[in-house]
């Protein structure tokens, strides 16, 4: 069974930064695309950069410039650096992954980690 598990969220101020780290487990053939989602309390879940297993990436207009997506395919594992922290930036960020297992081709996501961006 395939598992993603996120760590790397928390309270920051703004203009701090954080690191989430999202690493794939369990048993499969190859990961595609890989990102970071986030919903604030009230909107909809929205995407906010992907990586492909190429490693061209993706990122929404309000985070260009100040995060940055990245992985490192030998561990499995999809990063997601952010500065510049604003406080519209507090979210659940959710990871996800399009794997490769026996039954096909699904798409995974992880359980979600807060960040919080407040004085």
């Amino acid at each position: 069974q395939v598992q993603l598990v996120e760590s790397g969220g928390g309270l920051v101020q703004p203009g701090g930064s954080l690191r989430l780290s999202c690493a794939v487990s369990g048993i499969f053939f190859s990961i595609y695309g890989m990102g970071w989602y986030r919903q604030a309390p009230g909107k909809q879940r929205e995407l906010v950069a992907d990586i492909t297993s190429d490693y061209s990436t993706n990122y929404v207009d309000s985070v260009k410039g100040r995060f940055t997506i990245s992985r490192d395919n030998a561990k499995n594992t999809v990063y997601l650096q952010m500065n510049s922290l604003k406080p519209e930036d507090t979210a659940v960020y959710y990871c996800n992954a399009r794997i490769v297992v026996a039954a096909g081709e699904h798409n995974y996501w992880g359980q979600g980690t807060q960040v919080t961006v407040s004085l």
